[in-house]
């Protein structure tokens, strides 16, 4: 049996609406009841539901005057209010109903009797009871008296009233009967009327609901018959069936119709009548019913539209099925028959025979082949329509192609088979018969003419002529025979073949000498004997030896001149592959860009879809209602500055894309043109959390459903808010692509200069929304500079209390922290929990600590591990120890720190220039340059100011030994245990903590150095050297350039002097590097564990 298919989503949301709707209405909990059964209790009219509410919305009961209201059953008394407290909605019975008693007529005990009914059988919420006391004087005075002591008993909020003007002070007059001095018209029979039908129509709703459902699922249920008998009946009864549903779906409608004509009688004579709310609630039930039967309707249509669009599917694929098992049966028994026909012949006679069969064979087996592949291209033709069993349907079409064409090959090769087999025939047929007349030729010839000179000469001419006529007749070459006609050859044949050839043999060597025995005849009658020269073989001119020469001297000028172009030609291959691959390339650039302006343009017109669809709608003023009041004044929240990215790329970003059409390698200008305004994308992102979390609470709402509708979106708004998202990161995916299939192009620079750019807005994007999530600062974080870097990590701190080092509440196990480097400050937050869904599971972060980075140093290795690095401040006072996930991590934030710190070194330096006059100039002795590494006062200058003598003094780098790990001009890697205190620099004026472009001049001096690191030369008149080559500085140039001299090498050459700083060590017997005063506080370690500590300038005092 064939595949299931389901019940499609909006036809079983459509019924199951349609359902609960009828539900509401037909039945409820607390009574199910319908007016039909208790019409005649509805008759005697002791309460009624005009339709009235009161000031707060709380339904009107009216209980009219009815002297035999005692002797009402009991079972008929809740049968009555049961049935009446159900008919207003849920919302309006949940105020409490508000009971009119009018018992004017009567007396106080009966109006006594009355509540106390009422108080005791009630079903549904009391708000208050209002009662028209009896109008006589005594029972007035009566009930006046009496109710103050038994209103307790009542157990509710009972107020007597004297007239109905008292009541209109609790009950607006327009919402009472005139009965009660109101001037609403009430007629009972006509509410019993409209309550029936009402119940009538939604009764029918339900089962027209389940009956729909019921039949759906049917269709939905029903497996595919395998036969076409079988999938045409189930066609034409589920045909019945629709039928039939439309009929009932046809009926309901038509009595809804005419039941909202019965509710809209009053408007239609009188315009100014005004609906009691129960008419409107029952007006607004029976639409609600009227326009879900619609959209039931709708869905059932579409989904029998697609159901039996499957079964006329399955009739089809059924039918190509049958008569391709027929074809193919066909096809077989045709294959059968061919390979019955055998392409070898006995005889001439016997292939012409087998040769006429095949063709006639060949004419049936043309119509069974086109009828084959007609049925092929019935096959495809399914295949276009989207038949749902494409994958069945498809390998039949293959298989028939297939056998089609292996039957027509086959065809073909034994046609031509036995056309060779004949020709062969042929052939040896006349070769025979050649030989049999050259043999009957022979015979014929009379002794007695030949013993003459004339008839000898006669008898040879003769000879000569049927020996010239044998070139045309017989067989020349037995080895070409046989690989002409290989195919053919049985064993029979090769025999003929044999026989033939012999018998060719035999003729000829009769013939031969016959010749000699005539010309001995003719010669034998001449007189005098002259010797008569042998006829000469007439030979071919291509055999002659002066020919033979030519050829083979043109065949050597053949050889030579193949020879002397193959180099040309390889070289002409080698330029038509180059340039095919360069025309590949550009093919693949223009396919990037092809679709980067294809999705530009898309992109675009989404966002005018969402920004006319759905914002332009939020002030659309018949829109309003259906806006709910979470949304109100919130569309700059909801779509944050999408119009503004529209603009720019509609305005702007799009036209410059598409002036680089024909250029897709040079785009990346365009990218570095206007990086600036893509990055209002920022700004979107930032707001992202804000809008998904106001879609949350109103993405239920009417107003986004029409809208939806409206523009016929199968996704809702919350997937077009994430385009900008997705469209900034799809930029650095195609700006790759065009990287990749543009090497060696002119704008290959830009392309990675705007990736990388386009990778920088990304990070600062994704930056900025951790940034947000900062909760608990107190200060303004765009004070704090940019952002530079974020991530978690694992931190100990130490604080040093004297000369004690006490760690942070005896903490062994690390803090989590996750660490904001801003330019000026380094924030120490905690990450809480995640919670929500989407863009509200973001993280948060509690501050807890900050650093100003005027204020602090970095150790790079510390307690021996490599995803260690310190943090400290105030010499050393407090201490964090940060470990991150990963070398490479800690890497990256000890660079980003130490180029913070550097930069704050340079503008401290740029200062302390501008207030000093005379800077320090570099002093050599004997054997050892001594340099200034301080752009600060030297002890000279110290000395002539008491506060500067707690200045920290320089240290002096010695000699490394370690090898460096990588290659390049960057200064090796050092490492310390940070366990120990002093090993690391707390001065600015530490070299390590230097601005190498400021200390050129100072650091860099005539001498031997040893070079630590290798480094390729990047120009020609650069200097290539490696690791241990020893190198001497003979001068400095001009831009920062030193001439230096290999000394293992002998070559120079020009190096910049910013890369000699991390290249270089001083050699054992040449210069070292000190600060000014020669003073030493502290060494490095010779070792490999040596720190390199870097410093702000905060600690440097000038």
């Amino acid at each position: 049996m064939g595949g299931q298919q389901s019940v499609p989503e909006d036809l079983e949301q459509s019924v199951e609406v349609l359902s609960t709707v009828s539900d509401d209405i037909v039945h409820r909990e607390d009574t199910p009841l319908f007016a039909a059964e208790i019409g005649s209790e509805l008759q005697k009219q002791f309460a009624i539901l005009p339709g009235g509410r009161g000031i707060n919305g709380s339904p009107v009961m009216v209980f009219p005057e009815f002297p035999a209201f005692s002797e009402l059953e009991e079972e008929e008394v809740q049968s009555v209010l049961g049935y009446l407290t159900s008919v207003p909605s849920v919302a309006a019975s949940g105020e409490g109903f508000i009971l009119v008693i009018d018992r004017r007529l009567d007396r106080w005990a009966a109006v006594r009797a009355t509540l106390l009914r009422i108080a005791g059988s009630f079903p549904g919420n009391l708000h208050l009871v209002l009662v028209l006391r009896p109008n006589t004087l005594f029972q007035r005075t009566l009930s006046d008296f009496l109710f103050k002591f038994n209103k307790d008993e009542f157990k509710m909020k009972v107020v007597m009233l004297s007239s109905v003007t008292e009541l209109h002070a609790y009950i607006d007059p327009g919402q009472l009967t005139t009965e009660l001095g109101g001037t609403q018209e009430y007629c009972h029979e006509s509410w019993i009327s409209h309550r029936t039908a009402i119940e009538a129509f939604a009764l029918m709703v339900k089962t027209t609901a389940q009956t729909l459902q019921a039949f759906g699922t049917e269709l939905a249920e029903t497996e595919l018959p395998n036969d076409a008998e079988a999938t045409t009946s189930l066609l034409q009864t589920h045909s019945l069936k629709k039928d039939t549903m439309k009929e009932d779906l046809q009926v309901a409608l038509s009595q809804g119709g005419r039941l909202l004509e019965c509710i809209n009688e009053p408007l239609q004579t009188d315009p100014d009548y005004s609906m009691t709310y129960d008419e409107l609630e029952n007006l607004a039930t029976v639409q609600r019913l009227m326009g879900q039967l619609d959209e039931t309707e709708t869905a059932f249509d579409d989904f029998w539209e697609r159901h039996r669009t499957k079964l006329e599917q399955c009739l089809q694929l059924r039918h190509f099925e049958q008569h391709f098992r027929e074809v193919r049966s066909q096809l077989d028994a045709t294959s059968e028959r061919l390979s019955g026909f055998s392409e070898v012949s006995v005889n001439p006679a016997h292939a012409e025979h087998v040769l006429r069969e095949l063709s006639g064979h060949e004419s049936k087996a043309c119509d069974i082949l086109d009828h084959a592949l007609s049925l092929a291209s019935e096959g495809d033709r399914l295949i276009e329509n989207s038949h749902y069993a494409e994958d069945s349907i498809r390998p039949k079409c293959s298989e028939l192609r297939v056998v089609c064409d292996e039957i027509s090959s086959t065809l073909r090769s034994k046609k031509n088979l036995l056309l060779r087999a004949m020709e062969l025939h042929h052939s040896l047929e006349k070769a025979s018969r050649w030989c049999e007349e050259g043999i009957f030729l022979l015979a014929s010839q009379p002794v007695d003419r030949c013993q003459s000179q004339d008839g000898a000469e006669a008898a040879l001419q003769e000879l000569e002529r049927y020996l010239d006529t044998a070139s045309l007749h017989t067989l020349a070459d037995r080895s070409a025979i046989c690989c002409q006609f290989e195919g053919v050859l049985t064993i029979q044949l090769r025999d003929f073949v044999e026989r033939v050839f012999q018998k060719q043999t035999s003729v000829q060597e009769m013939f031969e000498k016959r010749r000699v025995s005539l010309k001995k005849l003719a010669a034998k009658q001449t007189r005098p004997v002259q010797p008569v020269a042998p006829r000469p073989e007439v030979k071919s001119p291509l055999s002659s030896p002066n020919q033979q020469r030519k050829e083979r001297r043109y065949s050597a000028d053949n050889v030579i001149c193949k020879k002397a172009e193959s180099p040309v030609h390889n070289g002409g291959t080698r330029h038509a592959s180059l340039s095919e691959e360069e025309e590949n390339l550009a093919v693949l650039r223009r396919h990037v860009m092809n679709e980067l302006l294809e999705t530009e343009r898309a992109y675009v017109e989404e966002l005018l879809c969402v920004l006319e669809g759905y914002a332009a709608e939020m002030d659309n003023p018949t829109m309003a209602h259906l806006i709910p009041n979470t949304l109100l004044s919130k569309k700059d929240v909801l779509f944050g500055n999408m119009s503004e990215i529209y603009q720019f790329h509609k305005r702007t970003f799009l036209k410059e894309l598409e002036a680089y059409t024909d250029c897709p390698e040079l785009v990346g200008r365009c990218f570095l043109e206007r990086m600036k305004d893509l990055q209002i994308y920022e700004a979107y992102c930032q707001n992202k959390p804000r809008s998904e979390s106001l879609w949350r609470q109103c993405s239920d709402c009417a107003f986004f459903q029409e809208c939806q509708k409206k523009l016929e979106h199968k996704l809702g708004l919350d997937s077009y808010l994430l385009k900008p998202v997705q469209r900034i990161t799809k930029y650095q995916l195609l700006l790759k692509e065009l990287l990749k299939y543009s090497k060696g192009c002119d704008g290959c620079d830009d392309l990675q200069e705007a990736l990388t750019s386009i990778l920088g807005i990304l990070k600062a994007v994704n930056d900025s929304m951790h940034l947000i999530a900062i909760t608990g600062y107190e200060g303004n974080l765009s004070e704090l500079g940019r952002l530079l870097m974020q991530g978690s990590f694992s931190v100990w701190t130490e604080h040093k209390k004297g000369h004690a080092k006490v760690k942070d509440l005896a903490r062994f196990k690390p803090m989590q922290r996750h660490l904001f480097l801003h330019e000026k400050a380094l924030l120490f937050c905690k990450r809480r929990e995640e919670n929500g869904e989407g863009y509200e599971k973001a993280p948060s972060y509690s501050f807890k600590h900050s650093l100003s980075m005027s204020a602090v140093g970095i150790t790079e290795n510390a307690k021996g591990d490599n995803k260690k690095f310190e943090i400290w401040c105030n010499s050393r006072d407090e201490v964090f120890i940060v470990q991150a996930p990963n070398p490479e991590i800690k890497t990256s934030w000890v660079n980003e720190i130490r180029k913070v710190l550097t930069q704050q070194l340079q503008a401290c330096r740029e200062a302390s220039q501008q207030k000093s006059s005379d800077p320090v100039s570099p002093s050599q002795t004997s054997n050892n340059t001594t340099i200034s590494l301080s752009p600060f006062r030297s002890n000279g200058q110290k000395n002539q100011k008491k506060q500067e003598e707690k200045k920290v003094e320089p240290s002096t780098i010695s000699e490394v030994n370690s090898s460096p790990k990588y290659k390049g001009w960057n200064k090796a890697s050092l490492s310390v245990d940070a366990s120990e205190e002093n090993d690391g620099y707390s001065s600015g004026e530490d070299p390590m903590n230097s601005d190498p472009e400021d200390d050129i001049g100072k650091k860099l001096a005539p001498g031997k150095y040893t070079v630590v690191a290798d480094c390729e030369k990047a120009g020609p008149q650069e200097l290539s050297v490696k690791s241990g080559d020893m190198v001497q500085l003979i001068r400095e140039g001009e831009e920062g350039q030193w001439f230096v001299k290999n000394l293992r090498t002998s070559k120079d050459g020009w190096v910049a002097a910013a890369n000699l700083l991390s290249l270089i060590s001083e050699s054992k017997s040449s210069q070292s590097l000190s600060s000014s005063d020669g003073s030493v506080s502290g060494n490095l370690s010779t070792s490999s564990s040596c720190s390199e500590t870097y410093t702000s300038y905060s600690d440097i005092k000038p």
